[in-house]
């Protein structure tokens, strides 16, 4: 599970849940309590628009209802997150930054309004700027696991390892059944090279919550780092099984099918050596040789005689005239 996927669904539902449930109308002003409850049901039905016209009447009934802006933030937020290749993504995205320092204004010991602000800088990857507010929420609510939780992320941003494992085990300590703290200690533990440790915490999420995401990611720890193909390829079709059109999956189980072929394949058979060709001296060519040698050494010799014997009749004949 990515940053971007977790926090645009389900910590931004979880975020409108409790400020929903802590909306009580403030002394004196029951009709904006009343616009604040009813823009927290619009908004966990997705009617975003809406649920923002009700936080924007609650707050001009009580320009100090901190809760008010909080939900309108969030809600500005959502619709952020699913606008933000259109243009009017930025003017969401500022909305809601507004709306959460106005509530830091309203209430600065509320640690709600550093967690939205916080949140939202991890959405969009100021991982330093989240720090800083998610430190100071933490700081205010020590028992707030979402806080920690988000402060882990934005330290996997970082690629602070030591510390994002350290967040994460203080969220499990508190809640040992969350498989989304498992799975993501489980990452931190494989950008590590701690392999057995992520592979037990992958084991524990799945434990928890069967999720195709955490099977593809134990897969690939499996395939990739510990050259596992079997125990890889089976939670490989196990992803495909609940998610059949994961392309990704399709293509890594494919490598791992043939990566373990090429394991289980028999050694290629020895080439046989090839036989040396018959170098120029052998001892048939040098004896060849020497006999055309001592033919033409003969013929020669033949030659050079025939030939002094005729200068020998000349003079002999000369001296018989």
């Amino acid at each position: 599970m990515t940053i971007s996927k977790f926090l645009s669904t389900a910590a931004i539902i979880f975020s409108l849940t409790i400020l929903g449930a802590e909306a009580k109308p403030p002394a004196g002003s029951s009709e904006a309590g009343g616009h604040v409850n009813k823009g927290v049901e619009l908004a966990q039905q997705r009617k975003y628009d809406e649920a923002i016209k009700e936080f924007t009447t609650a707050i001009e009934a009580n320009p100090k209802n901190a809760k008010a802006y909080l939900n309108r933030g969030t809600a500005y937020r959502a619709l952020w997150a699913q606008e933000m290749t259109s243009p009017s993504a930025a003017q969401r995205y500022d909305a809601a930054m507004a709306d959460f320092a106005k509530a830091i204004e309203i209430a600065p010991k509320d640690e709600m309004g550093y967690l939205e602000r916080g949140q939202t800088f991890v959405m969009q990857k100021q991982y330093s700027e989240a720090l800083v507010d998610l430190g100071k929420a933490a700081e205010l609510k020590p028992d707030n696991t979402m806080a920690i939780r988000l402060r882990g992320f934005a330290e996997i941003g970082l690629g602070d390892w030591d510390k994002a494992a350290a967040d994460f085990t203080a969220v499990l300590q508190k809640d040992p059944n969350d498989a989304q703290a498992y799975e993501r200690r489980g990452f931190v533990y494989r950008s590590q090279k701690k392999y057995n440790e992520a592979i037990a915490d992958y084991d524990k999420s799945l434990e928890i919550k069967p999720d195709p995401d955490v099977y593809a990611k134990r897969g690939y720890t499996y395939v990739t780092y510990l050259q596992n193909y079997e125990k890889g390829i089976a939670d490989y079709q196990q992803t495909l099984r609940i998610n059949p059109n994961d392309y990704d999956t399709q293509q890594r189980l494919q490598y791992a099918q043939s990566a373990l072929a090429a394991k289980n394949a028999p050694p290629p058979a020895p080439t046989p050596a090839p036989t040396p060709q018959p170098g120029l001296f052998t001892p048939l060519n040098i004896g060849i040789a020497l006999v055309v040698l001592l033919v033409l050494i003969g013929v020669i010799f033949v030659l050079a005689r025939r030939r002094g014997g005729g200068e020998d009749e000349a003079e002999s004949s000369g001296r018989i005239r």
